[in-house]
């Protein structure tokens, strides 16, 4: 029998590869749906999937009205900014481009920590900012130097994402709920503002959504929205927390693996030195952020 300890590891390579391969996937959808549409309702379906699993398995989903205004924080920093801009960046950013930049939030949030908890960055955390930076700028280097301007909104609303994120886990104490209740809650709050905006501004063609993309739908709702955000706190029971936040240092690593392959996007010295440089600048924050 595995002890604890490799069930915990085995969950947080599940996970990584998960929402790793959602990177392509949302690309792939965003050929047929509009982005907040797409993503919105996926997070919506996913949230009561999760609630279903959540009440089979005698957890309460009932929240005390003083936590709301919490989650709703929550759910902006973690869930709107963090899914929504995210995905909105891919309109002008590869799938890889995207997981690279976004997935730059370990080093935000150690910056951040300096205003809000008064940990001062180190030479470590500089150190780690001017690795991603590096990296950032070798990912769009090209015949040109600088990025370009066709995918500079990109960049800002990955760079949001990032951001964002990193703030509302600095600022934001973790609440004493479920954690499956939580994430339900935060998927609903957060998703909701994202399907009603698509459906009024965004004008999604509900017959455009072919099988293919019908089934990327599905595992976006049952695998990276659900599944694996199961076994993200299974693995939490089980291994050291700064363990479990370096392996999702593998996220980025197969979403840009598994965009080349499946949407033929370019996978050079350009991108693999990309990857090692902003990859190795996380690790770094986030050694920082654990000491």
């Amino acid at each position: 029998m595995p002890d604890s300890r490799s069930i915990g590891l085995l969950c947080l390579l599940a996970t990584s590869i998960g929402w790793g391969l959602n990177w392509p996937a949302m690309k792939f959808l965003l050929q047929e749906w509009p982005p907040l549409f797409a993503r919105g309702t996926s997070g919506l379906c996913a949230a009561l999937i999760i609630a279903l699993i959540a009440a089979a398995t005698g957890r309460s989903l009932i929240v005390p009205r003083a936590y709301f205004g919490r989650i709703s924080l929550s759910a902006f920093f973690n869930i709107f900014a963090w899914m929504g801009f995210s995905t909105l960046s891919m309109r002008w950013l590869n799938a890889g481009q995207g997981a690279l930049l976004v997935y730059t939030m370990p080093v935000w949030a150690t910056l951040f920590a300096w205003p809000f908890l008064g940990r001062k960055p180190g030479a470590k955390s500089i150190v780690g900012l001017a690795l991603c930076l590096a990296g950032i700028a070798l990912l769009f280097a090209g015949s040109t130097s600088g990025i370009e301007a066709g995918k500079w909104p990109g960049v800002l609303f990955a760079l949001a994402a990032a951001m964002l994120f990193a703030l509302g886990t600095v600022a934001l104490k973790p609440l004493p709920i479920d954690p499956l209740a939580l994430v339900s809650w935060q998927l609903a709050i957060g998703c909701l503002p994202m399907v009603l905006f698509g459906v009024l501004f965004e004008h999604p063609e509900l017959s455009a959504l072919s099988f293919r993309g019908g089934a990327v739908m599905v595992y976006m709702t049952l695998v990276p929205m659900g599944l694996c955000y199961i076994m993200w706190f299974a693995a939490l029971r089980r291994v050291p927390p700064a363990l479990a936040s370096i392996a999702t240092l593998l996220t980025p690593v197969v979403g840009v693996f598994a965009a080349a392959l499946s949407l033929g996007e370019p996978l050079g010295w350009r991108e693999i030195g990309a990857m090692a440089l902003t990859l190795t600048g996380v690790a770094t924050a986030l050694r920082v952020t654990k000491n």
